[in-house]
């Protein structure tokens, strides 16, 4: 029974494979509370929908002692599967396996599989546990690495790319991910940076833990380069799962359709925007009051918090939501916020995923330290994302729109398709106690009594202009409408603009203020 045999001899190799780095390497992986490469994708991907590929692949490297290392699978682990029944490529890189280094072949599997993905236009989840490049393999490592930087280009746009940080993620390592569209951290787990702890104490003797230096709550929180943290690894497959709901598999495709459902009763617009323009409140209770069921899947909630973007539904299908956050810096724009938002709009006009913005700010942070940081650079990222959108571009001014903020939310100016305002919404190039200690400067200072002059003279800048008629007289604004009028309009906005088309020059690429 040769066939018999042969199938004995199958499943042997596969289980001898299938250890991985072996049993010490697999209690070590789990003694740092992270689950081993395999557990992940099985834990990620609908149950029995893996297949995997190239299981049988072995490095090639002679140099160092490597010719006689068995590395099983060569350190990674690719494949396809489903996830609520999509289908997605996906690799996973081996920690128990030389620590998941990145050599020639294991490099060659990571960029078979972006082939496929991008040929089959599926997206591709990369999750990253490395040491970083082999370097007994020298030169084919950074080579590897390139082929693999190269291919997140290619397919920037075309497919969603998802990057999961589950270990270590080091040196030249970390410009994959920062390629790719959304990058996922679990606390106490993701590791990335450019130059360890140990290269810069050498450097310049400055003692830091990886913790510090590249943890996820600091790319989450401080540097922006985290898209999503969770505690847990498993709380971070629930947040890839969501995810994968919200958006399509490639760009020539919508995201998938839900049922509709009206929002939460306990969402009531009326009550959430205070009439007092000073005061502050929650711009993400009114997003819930207008999305399909109350549900909102904010996208880097903890860092530029002044600013709030998103996914969610509007009568079934996806929408991106892009809102100033009164509760932070009054919602104002600045550095971080700019390119928070320039990034996301981007990502929806690449997959056809129209765009709601909320506008509620005194315009740009003002102050040297702004200004010092490119704020005129990082500022334009929006006013060129905003332009460059072609997908349906629909907005709601809730309260103040002042200044070039006014401009940058999506205003009819950089082609918003409908604009709509709430009637306490003030718009103008200022607040109207600033604009009338301006223009009413003199008038202010010759009056008996100057405070009453003043308070007059910003009550009739605010009649005059700061309020949605002005705007709404020129066509600016297409309709003044009431916040319980905000939903519906907003459905029949994006029902009627569902064909849109619009024609722009023929251009190799733009040149964006990167």
């Amino acid at each position: 029974m040769p066939l018999k045999r042969k199938i004995l001899e199958l499943q042997k190799r596969k289980e001898e494979i299938l250890q991985g780095g072996g049993e010490k390497a697999i209690a070590k992986q789990q003694a740092m509370g992270k689950l081993t490469a395999r557990e992940r994708v099985i834990a990620l991907l609908d149950e029995d929908s893996f297949n995997e590929y190239d299981l049988f692949v072995e490095h090639e490297a002679r140099d160092f002692g490597m010719e006689s290392k068995v590395l099983h699978g060569d350190g990674v682990i690719i494949g396809t599967g489903t996830i609520y029944g999509a289908p997605v490529a996906i690799f996973a890189q081996d920690f128990t396996v030389a620590g998941g280094s990145l050599g020639l072949m294991h490099a060659r599997k990571i960029t078979k599989i972006m082939d496929y993905a991008l040929k089959m236009r599926i997206p591709l989840i990369g999750i990253n546990d490395s040491g970083g490049a082999r370097i007994q393999e020298g030169v084919n490592s950074l080579a590897g690495y390139g082929e693999i930087f190269f291919r997140n280009t290619l397919a920037s746009g075309v497919i969603p790319q998802i990057s999961v940080i589950l270990g270590p993620c080091a040196g030249g390592a970390v410009y994959s991910p920062a390629l790719t569209d959304f990058v996922f951290t679990v606390d106490n787990i993701s590791k990335m940076f450019i130059t360890g702890p140990e290269v810069i104490k050498t450097v310049l003797g400055e003692e830091i833990s990886m913790e510090e230096l590249g943890g996820a709550r600091v790319h989450s929180e401080i540097t922006g380069n985290a898209h999503f943290f969770a505690e847990s690894e498993m709380e971070c497959f629930e947040q890839i799962k969501k995810l994968i709901t919200y958006i399509p598999w490639n760009n020539t495709r919508k995201a998938r359709k839900f049922e509709p459902k009206d929002p939460k009763p306990e969402y009531n617009i009326d009550d959430i925007v205070p009439g007092d323009p000073k005061q502050p409140y929650d711009v993400r209770d009114v997003i819930k009051s207008i999305a399909d069921d109350s549900d909102f899947f904010e996208v880097q909630e903890y860092w530029a918090s002044n600013i709030v973007i998103g996914f969610g539904r509007i009568n079934g299908d996806t929408v991106g939501f892009v809102a100033n956050q009164p509760l932070v810096l009054a919602g104002v724009l600045d550095v971080d916020s700019s390119d928070k938002a320039a990034r996301f709009i981007r990502y929806c006009n690449a997959f056809s995923i129209p765009l709601i913005t909320l506008v509620d700010l005194p315009g740009y942070l003002p102050g040297a330290d702004q200004e010092h940081a490119g704020v005129i650079r990082h500022g334009a990222k929006m006013l060129y994302a905003y332009s460059e959108a072609t997908v349906p571009k629909i907005t709601v001014i809730l309260r103040k729109a002042y200044g070039g903020g006014y401009i940058a939310m999506s205003s009819r100016h950089l082609r918003a398709d409908f604009v709509f305002a709430w009637p306490g919404a003030e718009i103008a190039v200022m607040g109207p106690e600033g604009a009338a200690n301006i223009i009413f400067r003199k008038e202010i200072l010759d009056a008996e009594d100057p405070e009453k002059m003043r308070r007059l003279k910003v009550k009739e800048y605010k009649e005059k202009f700061a309020n949605p008629y002005v705007a709404a007289a020129k066509g600016y604004i297409d309709t003044v409408i009431e916040p319980t009028e905000t939903r519906k309009i907003i459905m029949h906005a994006l029902d009627v603009s569902v064909s849109k088309v619009v024609d722009t020059p023929w251009k190799k690429h733009g040149i964006p203020p990167f």
